[in-house]
């Protein structure tokens, strides 16, 4: 059966229910959105003051590949398998943008019998969160142009706005536009551009906030562009973070859901890892981490940027720290990585996933030796897998300092992710670990972005031409104390998703730097990265469709 066949036929419980038997939580805390999915009082927290928090353990990644490495499925299963052991576990991850759920990466809620439920509905529009976030990122680009119209009294050079539109679905055709056409009606012509929901900075901030009160503070600091005479102009210069702020309150709660075995699930917050942050919201990871002993989460694509930006840029800001890793790793990725084709992955290639090996080694030292965390692998498993495959995955971890666990969650559900949950309860009751930062926040933004290329990617140098050195020179004399989210191909170490394995020695160019001052951190640019995806030549959209009886089919 497919991921979607399997959705369908789960056996959920009424949320109200399983929120109150599972977690002890008041139903009036919650704001149901049908039977199936909730909203979470943020009150909620203030009850939780006094109770203590939870382990934290972050699933992450080999560099991704066309075959797919379910991240998101063993997030799912392991805290699935937690629960059978007889843990009380929550899982926490992302929601997904529609874009690549009709384009070509499908959906993000797990897959096989590991996934989040009612599938359907957090695939496409789930409780409007993306929409909400649309809708006050969007209001505050109307309102710059609105008042540029009526007199400019900001003084704002439209040829330096930097608040771009967005929407949630890749158009490649929206990536720069000209608006304002068609007469003085309807205000002064520019250039200006849309990029996806899951890369604006209001979703960043979004998922970086800890409360409404935060959150409005956040979205009055953005950068909307610069005077004439250059001076920078903010949100709250055109006094837009409160309507914005109104249209994110319900939003912000967290958003409560279950797994197909009736555990809890919070779905919350969705940005890119590749050109955002790419982690759940810290409102919900902090709810969960009150509500039970352990939390599974996930940060987007491999560890070199979303476990990165996850420590880096989520944890400084939240004050919280991963106790332990998981990195999912499937034979079928490790052969790419060592020079297959996707055409011939399921054939037995031993010498082909012996040099494959070395993504996931450097995985694992960026993981153990630059952030500190104890980790085991998570052996994702294929049919088409081979003993002798899965006992040189073993081996070769075990010459890693670490173990390689088979888990088959994805045909099995937590039961087949039970060895792998005991191994991670083994790993957290072993070791104590002190989770550490790539660099130190009084550190020079180049510096900072350096210490990732180096240390994480395994680049000799990181190369940018005079603008974009004059932007970070710029930006340093206000925010030299922020991280940086370097935004790359997921593919590969380097900036050329050609570069497969464990790419070395190579170059970073910089394209362009962005100052999210809201969100607190600067975007950097590199190689070809875009900021509004497009869709392939056969979208996933053409197989996606709904019967005259309402049940929708092909989705993932």
């Amino acid at each position: 059966m497919s991921d979607i066949e399997i959705a369908q036929q789960a056996k959920m419980e009424q949320i109200l229910a399983l929120a109150e038997q599972r977690l002890g939580l008041d139903p009036l805390k919650l704001d149901p959105y049908g039977r199936y999915k909730a909203k979470v009082s943020l009150d909620v927290m203030d009850d939780l003051a006094d109770k203590p928090s939870g382990k934290l353990i972050l699933v992450t990644a080999v560099s991704p590949t066309p075959a797919g490495e379910g991240k998101t499925t063993t997030t799912i299963g392991l805290s699935d398998a937690l629960n059978r052991i007889g843990k009380k576990s929550m899982v926490c991850v992302r929601e997904p943008s529609m874009g690549p759920c009709f384009g070509m990466k499908g959906g993000a809620a797990g897959g096989g019998y590991a996934q989040v439920v009612p599938m359907e509905d957090i695939n496409l529009h789930f409780t409007g969160d993306l929409h909400a976030i649309a809708s006050a990122h969007n209001l505050l680009a109307a309102m710059i142009d609105n008042h540029i119209h009526h007199g400019n009294v900001l003084d704002l050079d439209v040829r330096k706005i930097t608040w771009r539109r967005v929407m949630d679905m890749n158009d490649r055709a929206l990536r720069q536009i000209n608006v304002a056409l068609g007469g003085t009606a309807n205000g002064f012509p520019r250039e200006d551009g849309f990029d996806i929901v899951v890369a604006s900075e209001v979703m960043a901030i979004f998922c970086l906030s800890n409360s409404l009160k935060e959150l409005k503070q956040r979205l009055s600091n953005i950068l909307i562009g610069y005077s004439r005479d250059g001076t920078a102009r903010f949100a709250h210069d055109l006094k837009a973070h409160g309507a914005m702020a109104a249209l994110l309150k319900e939003a912000l709660k967290p958003n409560l859901v279950q797994t197909l075995e009736n555990n809890p699930a919070f779905v919350h917050g969705g940005p890119f890892a590749n050109i955002a942050h790419g982690c759940n919201s810290i409102i919900a990871t902090k709810m969960a981490l009150k509500l039970s002993d352990y939390v599974v989460t996930e940060a987007g694509f491999g560890a070199d940027l979303g476990a990165e930006k996850f420590i880096d840029i989520k944890c400084r800001k939240a004050g919280i720290k991963p106790d332990m890793a998981v990195i999912v790793a499937t034979v079928k990725a490790l052969k790419y990585h060592g020079g297959v084709e996707v055409k011939d992955l399921a054939n037995e290639d031993l010498s082909a996933l012996e040099q494959g090996m070395e993504n996931l080694k450097r995985h694992l030292t960026n993981i153990q030796q630059h952030f500190g965390l104890s980790c085991v692998v998570a052996i994702n498993h294929f049919v088409q897998d081979t003993d002798a495959e899965i006992d040189l995955i073993k081996k070769t971890v075990e010459s890693y300092g670490t173990k390689a666990i088979v888990a088959t969650h994805w045909a099995h559900g937590g039961a087949g992710a039970e060895e792998l949950a005991q191994a991670v309860v083994a790993t957290l009751n072993e070791t104590n670990n002190e989770c550490k930062f790539l660099y130190a926040d009084d550190e020079p933004l180049w510096d900072k972005i350096t210490a990732v290329a180096t240390k994480t990617y395994g680049a000799s140098e990181v190369v940018a031409d005079k603008k974009v050195l004059a932007k970070l020179e710029l930006f340093s004399k206000t925010h030299q104390h922020v991280p940086v989210c370097i935004a790359k191909t997921p593919y590969s170490f380097s900036s050329d998703p050609t570069l497969r394995g464990a790419a070395t020695g190579h170059t970073l160019t910089i394209r362009d730097v962005r100052l999210s001052s809201g969100a607190e951190f600067v975007v950097v640019l590199c190689g070809d990265i875009m900021t509004m995806p497009g869709l392939p030549k056969q979208p996933a959209s053409e197989r996606i469709d709904i019967s005259d009886d309402g049940a929708i089919s092909g989705l993932f």
